[in-house]
């Protein structure tokens, strides 16, 4: 019997846009991948990429004549504390904010939740344990622990980088709140066994977490050294058929940000699937904008398929992540016209 690693993928995605004031960034998650096995291959992949669920089912191969213990591990994205935090989190559970889940042959695993806290590259975890502050650099518990401590540990916490003075004037004069910026790394962690000569079915979904604006960016002329079209060109392969459809949307053709639409971005990291033994035998994958009326751009290199209302699919064989490109999508949500006053 032989003993390997695998990981499952998460990468701190950024989706930087012009305006600050509506627009929240998204945490990509991702997939599985191999540290170090020549022992298992993966026959094939299902994803399924929605603005409400990812789900992704592997189907492993182990050939050798020897069964195969692995650590799996699922490190979640980096999140970030900031004095103006506009991150998407997709829930309130802090111990599961993506709603992680994970079947082996259709039977559910428990895994184990590791969390830590750092700050200037120094792991202050224990430390804010000890003083009863949660590790999620986010939320009304965290701030309500952090502002409950005395002036003394406040200071201390802001010599150490884990927190910032915000100064306001609620009415009663100015006042200090200090607010977290550490970085929570997070992992999930639990055993799996693959028999010799057996196939093993390994399935994990998650509910993603959607950044987007109100309205649409990417018509408006270029500006301070920043050009959108060429950025979502780059980025969401949007192409000048998806263009010209968003154009037609407009009442006034001279006011690029009047489309009828709002923005949903989702990105999944699939990169870090690249380094197994060999290819994805058969890769499949799904993507569904939502609702019939949205309309929906991504890159791929192949062909697309509408197979539904709302579905697109693509499958490839013997198929590796395409190098230094992500799966970013963008989704245009159609807003629904109000009546005019009569």
């Amino acid at each position: 019997m032989r003993r390997t690693a695998l990981a499952l993928a998460g990468a701190l995605l950024l989706a930087s846009q012009a305006s600050a004031n509506d627009t929240m960034s998204t945490l990509g998650a991702g997939g599985l991948i191999f540290v170090e096995t020549d022992d298992v291959r993966m026959v094939g992949e299902d994803l399924y990429v929605s603005p409400d669920l990812v789900r992704v089912k592997y189907e492993f191969r182990n050939d050798t004549n020897h069964d195969s213990d692995a650590l799996v591990a699922f490190p979640m994205p980096d999140i970030t504390g900031d004095g103006d935090f506009m991150v998407a989190i997709p829930t309130e559970d802090p111990d599961n904010i993506f709603g992680f889940e994970t079947l082996v042959n259709g039977e559910p695993v428990g895994a184990t939740l590791h969390q830590y806290a750092f700050a200037t590259n120094i792991d202050y975890t224990q430390y804010l344990t000890d003083l009863g502050v949660p590790l999620t650099p986010y939320g009304e518990a965290t701030q309500t622990a952090i502002n409950a401590l005395d002036d003394a540990t406040k200071k201390e916490l802001l010599h150490r980088g884990l927190v910032i003075p915000m100064e306001y004037d609620a009415g009663q004069g100015m006042q200090t709140d200090y607010v977290p910026v550490w970085t929570l790394r997070s992992t999930y962690s639990w055993q799996a066994h693959f028999p010799a000569g057996k196939t093993v079915s390994v399935e994990h979904s998650y509910r993603p977490s959607v950044g987007g604006t109100v309205g649409v960016t990417f018509l408006a002329p270029p500006y301070e050294d920043y050009d959108p079209a060429t950025e979502y060109k780059k980025k969401y392969c949007t192409d000048d058929s998806f263009i010209n459809a968003v154009k037609k949307t407009l009442p006034n053709p001279d006011e690029p940000y009047g489309a009828p639409f709002t923005e949903s971005w989702l990105s999944y990291i699939w990169s870090t699937g690249a380094n197994w033994g060999g290819p994805i035998g058969t890769f499949h994958l799904t993507i569904d904008k939502g609702r019939p009326e949205n309309l929906v751009s991504f890159c791929w290199d192949g062909e697309v398929k509408k197979t539904g209302p709302t579905t697109f699919e693509m499958e490839a064989k013997d198929w590796y992540p395409p190098y230094g490109r992500e799966l970013e999508v963008l989704i245009l949500n159609k807003q629904d016209q109000e009546p005019a006053a009569g």
